[in-house]
């Protein structure tokens, strides 16, 4: 298994959504431990978790509205280009903000992985869709289109 922090990630949100979300880091760790997740993962998911916790968009509306968002070299360098294509289409329709795009993107230059492709990208959107405070019409648009999209394909 390639195990990285993405791995890690997926894991915990996924089991967060279905399991108890009262669960304390302790037993969160011993229950990583248990999957078969390194301990060096386990932190820097953690770490990564706690800087989505803590950032919250900070742009004043319509600071960066504009025609087009062009990528910084890090930025391109990090997302494939279907997962660009797809941080704009998104942007498009409404499901993230300019304010809520830059913290996807924030939170992508922050993991510990090399280029993210566009499911691993729909998983980072979906994390901090899920952190942000009213965004459950966004979410469930996006789980909608994840899901719907591979029931078609199975």
């Amino acid at each position: 298994m390639k195990e990285n922090v993405l791995n890690v990630l997926l894991y915990l949100f996924e089991n967060m959504m279905i399991g108890d979300p009262d669960d304390d880091r302790d037993g969160l760790q011993s229950s990583l431990l248990d999957a078969g997740f390194s301990p060096q993962e386990i932190h820097k998911a953690f770490n990564w978790l706690d800087g989505l916790a803590n950032a919250r968009p900070s742009l004043e509306p319509g600071a960066l509205d504009g025609p087009i968002r062009v990528l910084a070299r890090e930025e391109a360098e990090k997302l494939d280009v279907e997962a660009q294509g797809f941080l704009m289409f998104l942007g498009r329709q409404g499901v993230l903000d300019p304010a809520q795009r830059e913290l996807v993107l924030e939170r992508v230059l922050a993991l510990d992985v090399g280029e993210v492709d566009v499911e691993e990208l729909k998983w980072i959107i979906l994390m901090v869709l899920f952190n942000q405070p009213d965004q459950e019409a966004a979410y469930a648009w996006l789980e909608n289109l994840m899901f719907d999209h591979d029931e078609a394909v199975n």
